[in-house]
């Protein structure tokens, strides 16, 4: 037989009174069923733990020193059941999530603000990352969910979509391209390109697709930062292509964004996860807050 937590609390009961009818009444029971109680807790450990007469209760010697188990055992027990109630309460918990720059950058702040004023004790950590380091951490459970584009082949993760995310030309404000209603590849390439260094999936995605429409990608300046990107072509240095999450971002470096096609590059974005995990309670809720609050940005 194993002790419970009623044994304990009955236990605790009569050693602060040493009264059968005080601890009875505290706990709302009867005192047989209070007896019953001590007297399993006592089968339990092996002995008894309190000296009753018709005038007096005390502690063995055994009950003395379990005293001070039993209300750190309590105390445990209360504290753990109080902790978990406030994390599937949305009370409290942590969230640790990896993003790609383009949508860490763009959409997310605004995800953050909603959910924050909803579960302001829940606190979320943010892994600001390529689009492959993304992949890789949620895979190796680093983190509990990522947002990157949708990849090709990943057996074991499960993919959200938010929304399909269309590459827009960049150019310069002074450039006559920047007067267009859309610009083609071939008008943009005559330009000097500026991208992001590789392993970038922006990069990547872009050379892949070109090639496939028979063009080939020929860069001057690379980067690791859209940033960096950005404020380059701001500053007249050539043109550039990057996803429509981040127009907003470049419009405030001061480059101008323009539709792009022929061809017309896009990609699915969404939501991350290992297949055989389940989202906790505070991160299943952020998941829920981007589904309804990410708007994806309109040339």
């Amino acid at each position: 037989m194993k002790m419970t937590i009623k044994q304990l609390r009955a236990f605790l009961a009569v050693a602060h009174t040493l009264n059968f009818a005080q601890a009875s009444e505290r706990l709302a029971i009867s005192q047989p069923a209070l007896s019953l109680a001590i007297r399993g807790l006592e089968e339990a450990l092996g002995g008894p733990l309190l000296m009753r007469t018709t005038r007096h209760v005390s502690l063995t010697p055994e009950g003395e020193i379990f005293f001070p188990m039993a209300r750190r055992l309590l105390a445990d027990w209360e504290n753990a059941e109080e902790a978990m109630h406030l994390r599937f309460t949305l009370q409290l918990g942590k969230v640790s999530i990896a993003a790609m720059p383009s949508f860490a950058g763009n959409l997310l702040p605004a995800v953050l603000k909603a959910f924050r004023q909803r579960y302001p004790g829940v606190n979320i950590a943010v892994h600001d990352v390529i689009n492959e380091t993304v992949l890789e951490m949620v895979q190796e459970g680093r983190v509990e969910m990522g947002v990157a584009f949708e990849p090709e082949l990943a057996d074991a993760l499960h993919f959200t979509p938010l929304g399909s995310d269309r590459f827009v030309a960049v150019v310069p404000a002074e450039s006559p391209l920047a007067q267009k209603s859309q610009l083609t590849w071939r008008e943009l390439l005559h330009l000097d390109f500026i991208t992001l260094q590789r392993p970038s999936a922006v990069r990547l995605l872009l050379e892949q697709s070109l090639a496939q429409a028979g063009r080939r990608l020929d860069v001057a300046y690379e980067s690791h930062q859209l940033v960096t990107v950005g404020k380059m072509v701001a500053s007249g240095l050539g043109a550039s292509a990057v996803p429509a999450l981040c127009i907003q971002q470049m419009r405030e470096l001061g480059a101008v964004c323009v539709p792009l096609v022929s061809p017309t590059i896009e990609r699915r974005v969404g939501i991350l996860r290992l297949k055989q995990h389940q989202l906790s309670h505070a991160a299943a809720a952020l998941a829920q807050t981007m589904s309804e609050q990410c708007r994806w940005p309109d040339l």
